[in-house]
């Protein structure tokens, strides 16, 4: 027996979905509400719907107003593919490519811009509604959100490479319980994702890149998860970014480098960072401002250079003694990562400065343990090859020879922490007489020199 709570978009009878889907799934939507309006049938009453996109390109003009619980779009195909790509090809070239545009169930923002600038308007799906209960259980899985093009920024890079064009994916203004996004693609929006006040939130599975910021959870929160995403900003936005929350699990995600920072939080407590892999062309990887009693464990950081020729000079105003962990709070632990510091020492900044791998800012009583750093001078290049030169970049570990570093930095502003196993006695900064420090045995210099012969 067919449900009547399931909507196809190029079924309905309201508008046209390949010219504007957004009116037509406002449409289905009020069709929703017309229908549930009672709350308490049966110990039962609203049980929501499933609207369906098939694979295909929808223009999205009209934003679509969600305000109703229970509520699942979805699609067939999250149709990533590089945008950022395809416009650093000489435009000549592009008959002999074998697509242009991502695909799958493909939304295209086409909402007009107003001259106000408020952020909200410029999102395709905007959620909001206030009451009792929140607003729950909505679900965006397996459709492409395609913001098209990027706009000049008055900064002289050409527009298609600014990350900046007013549009948002997905925006959720009010208190959220269980909301889910998975599977999805975004590309070429100035914000894929931005989530206020959110609880139990799933953010799971998706290709969020090629956006100036990815993943933003602003005002407060709890009990959330940001996991087995692959994720990408550009250099002025976030890749993942949250605020005000507790009990937030950031796992398993594969962050790729140009963004600003990696993962940031600000006035974040009792969340874990693990097991996830952070690539990034500066420094400011992972930053924790204001934020106490977390675990940073068993991350891979991999700082390198910038090697695809469009974006070489592009930077995010740090210089290397913010340290690729920054940490501005107390009691957080910090233990088995690795980092990999692999850059060239002539563009150190300042230059003839130490670089900082991990840097403790501010606080008291943080505990940073068996943490392992690999400190290589390279000699950087680039290419007009996005792919390749990022390979090749990645697969080499070749290197004329180590580089100096600062393994652990404690500033005066924090105190009463413990390092052990994180740092020869060279390699860690920090006053001796008020935190508690062990330092990583070294090898004597002959010894590892007649092993390397052998």
């Amino acid at each position: 027996m067919s449900s009547n709570n399931c909507y196809d978009v190029t079924t309905w009878p309201v508008g046209n979905p390949s010219e504007d889907v957004g009116e037509v799934i406002n449409s289905i939507i009020a069709d929703i509400k017309a229908r549930q309006t009672v709350t308490d049938v049966n110990n039962g009453g609203k049980p929501g719907a499933v609207i369906y996109i098939p694979p295909g390109d929808y223009h999205l003009r009209t934003q679509v107003v969600i305000d109703v619980s229970f509520l699942r779009i979805q699609g067939s195909g999250h149709g990533f593919t590089s945008s950022s790509i395809r416009f650093n090809v000489p435009e000549e070239e592009w008959v002999g490519l074998h697509e242009l545009w991502p695909g799958g169930s493909r939304i295209l923002v086409d909402i007009p811009l107003g001259e106000d600038g408020e952020e909200s308007k410029g999102a395709a799906f905007y959620v909001a509604r206030s009451g009792s209960p929140r607003i729950s259980s909505i679900e965006f899985s397996n459709f492409c959100i395609d913001g098209l093009h990027f706009t000049p920024d008055g900064s002289g890079m050409p527009p298609e490479n600014t990350y900046v064009n007013g549009k948002t994916g997905i925006y959720v203004a009010d208190a959220n319980d269980s909301f889910r996004v998975n599977g999805m693609g975004f590309v070429y929006l100035e914000n894929a994702l931005t989530v206020y006040k959110a609880d139990a939130l799933s953010i799971h599975d998706n290709f969020i890149a090629e956006c100036g910021s990815c993943i933003e959870l602003r005002g407060w929160g709890q009990a959330s998860k940001i996991t087995d995403n692959l994720v990408g900003a550009g250099p002025k936005g976030h890749s993942i970014y949250a605020e005000n929350h507790g009990g937030l699990l950031i796992t398993a995600n594969n962050v790729f480098p140009r963004g600003a920072s990696s993962v940031h939080l600000n006035g974040v407590t009792r969340s874990s960072i693990t097991n996830n892999r952070l690539h990034s062309f500066y420094p400011g990887m992972v930053i924790l401002a204001n934020s106490s009693e977390n675990l940073v464990a068993t991350n891979h950081f991999l700082r390198d250079h910038e090697p695809w020729t469009p974006f070489l000079g592009v930077d995010n105003g740090l210089d290397d003694l913010n340290g690729l962990l920054r940490v501005s709070g107390s009691n957080n632990t910090v233990v088995a990562n690795h980092f990999s510091q692999i850059i060239d020492s002539e563009s150190i900044r300042p230059a003839g400065a130490t670089p900082v791998i991990i840097r403790l800012k501010a606080g008291v009583a943080n505990f940073v343990s068996n943490n392992h750093v690999v400190a290589m001078d390279v000699h950087s290049t680039s290419s007009d090859s996005c792919f390749e030169a990022q390979v090749d970049a990645l697969l080499t570990t070749q290197a004329a020879d180590s580089l100096a570093v600062t393994a652990v930095m404690v500033d005066s502003e924090s105190a009463r922490n413990t390092i052990l196993d994180s740092g020869s006695d060279a390699q860690v900064i920090a006053d001796r007489a008020l935190n508690a420090f062990r330092a990583t045995p070294t090898v004597g210099f002959q010894a590892a020199h007649a092993f390397v012969a052998q």
